[in-house]
């Protein structure tokens, strides 16, 4: 029988506090690789228990298995709305495409879900199908969750009353819930050709300047040298630019092989069965791996899209951060200047319903604080003498510009050590919260439970 963790019950006490306290629609912020399918499915169980009829709405194929098998899991029969699947309108529990039921809209007016669970809630904006199936069910409880609750156009998610925030990656990362990671990142692509459109990069422009053979040469130079033999998903801009980099990586020795959309669901499965396996060691795709798939067996990140959207960025580097046996530790390739536009994967990031704030037009940098070396690329956290090669940087702050070359390290061991130290020196539950505090931790109390129960958990 599956349990949930300690940080994952606090996330669900924090939940239902939300709604004692009025709210109706609450969406619940829980990093990439945290659990939340786990969490909700538990959730949708404890409803059942009550009588309750439950919604589970998805938009990916992937995403409706992955639900279905999350649910068998916990003991809870359930239906599926979807196209292709045999419905079971006895079931209290249906998990639905948003596609379908926001074409069958009309059956729900009069008898809507007792609790409406909304998986990557952050594309329900106003004026979208998924906002049109949660107004359906506003006199009911609705259940938004979500890893990045941001749109790229900034608008706001109103169809949400209240937010609650579950641990941050990095805590997540130093109670070993998800794994250490070790970045690499090249210059930041030439990109001033490429036109924006609805705020991020036109397609077809992106890939006409990402798709080059000196480009994913680059990738797959750099694969042989940090993560040769460990299996990597490359992020590519289209169809065709995934199928060109998995060709050419075939064609260096490296067993490789691309999914997209279009495949037939048995051949897909199978593609990812074998790199599973570790038959096939380099797996590209567009989009289609972005948001939704979990597949723990990912060791490395390939980053080859540019993107203006954090939430893009942070649900593809997120992909390779989940645990699995043997691996010690993820490896981010970004050929795509995601790091320095974005920030680092675990950076503390501050959320709010209300949207963000439009930025002008022009080179997007991370508005998160690092420090870039002069010498040898590494971004990290503020420093005067770079952690990597020891250089003292100059004081005035400078852009990264275009240098050809190899990869350099991001982040570096002797960061990493040096907060593990730090961290082992916090003996007490008081000292863990001051240390949280001093990392600026959301929620320094929580993380400091979750830090002294590992450590229980550890001796025993």
């Amino acid at each position: 029988m599956m349990e949930l963790r300690p940080y994952q019950e606090r996330f669900v006490t924090d939940l239902r506090a939300a709604y004692a306290g009025g709210a109706r629609s609450v969406l619940g912020v829980s990093p990439t690789g945290s659990g939340k399918t786990v969490m909700f499915s538990y959730m949708a169980r404890e409803a059942v228990n009550r009588g309750l009829r439950v919604g589970i709405v998805a938009h990916r194929v992937e995403i409706l298995d992955q639900i279905s098998a999350t649910l068998a899991q916990w003991g809870v029969d359930h239906g599926m709305i979807a196209p292709g699947r045999m419905p079971d309108p006895l079931a209290r529990v249906q998990v639905c495409s948003v596609q379908t039921i926001a074409r069958r809209i009309e059956r729900y007016r009069d008898r809507p879900f007792d609790l409406l669970i909304v998986d990557e809630a952050h594309h329900a904006a106003s004026g979208t199908a998924w906002a049109s199936v949660i107004g359906v069910h506003a006199s009911k409880r609705v259940l938004g969750v979500t890893a990045t609750p941001e749109r790229l156009s900034g608008e706001p998610l109103d169809v949400f009353q209240s937010m609650v925030i579950g641990p941050t990656t990095r805590e997540l990362i130093d109670m070993g819930a998800l794994c250490e990671y070790r970045a690499f990142a090249p210059a930041m692509p030439d990109l001033s050709d490429v036109k924006r459109r609805m705020g991020d990069y036109i397609k077809d422009e992106l890939a006409t300047a990402m798709d080059k053979p000196s480009i994913t040469g680059d990738a797959v130079k750099e694969y042989r040298r940090r993560c040769m033999g460990k299996r990597a998903v490359a992020f590519c801009v289209s169809i065709a630019h995934a199928e060109h980099v998995a060709a050419t990586f075939h064609a260096s020795g490296i067993a490789s092989e691309h999914i997209d959309g279009k495949m037939d669901r048995k051949d897909r499965r199978e593609a990812i069965a074998r790199f599973k396996a570790g038959q096939t060691l380099v797996l590209t795709s567009a989009d289609l791996i972005s948001e939704g798939f979990d597949l723990p067996a990912i060791e490395a990140a390939i980053l080859l899209r540019p993107t203006q959207s954090l939430a893009l960025y942070l649900q593809q580097v997120g992909r390779s951060l989940r645990t699995f046996a043997g691996k010690d530790r993820a490896i981010i390739l970004d050929h795509a200047g995601n790091i320095a536009r974005h920030g680092l994967p675990d950076d503390d990031r501050q959320w709010s319903l209300e949207g963000k704030v439009k930025r002008k037009s022009g080179p997007t940098e991370s508005t998160i604080p690092t420090s870039t070396c002069e010498k040898c690329f590494f971004i990290g956290r503020p420093f005067t003498v770079c952690p990597s090669c020891g250089h003292e940087r100059e004081t005035m702050a400078r852009k990264i510009e275009e240098v050809a070359g190899d990869l350099e390290e991001v982040n570096a061991d002797l960061v990493r050590r040096a907060r593990q130290i730090e961290q082992a020196r916090a003996k007490s539950y008081e000292e863990l919260v001051q240390l949280g505090r001093s990392r600026g931790y959301q929620k320094p109390e929580a993380w400091a439970r979750h830090m002294v129960e590992a450590r229980a958990r550890k001796r025993a």
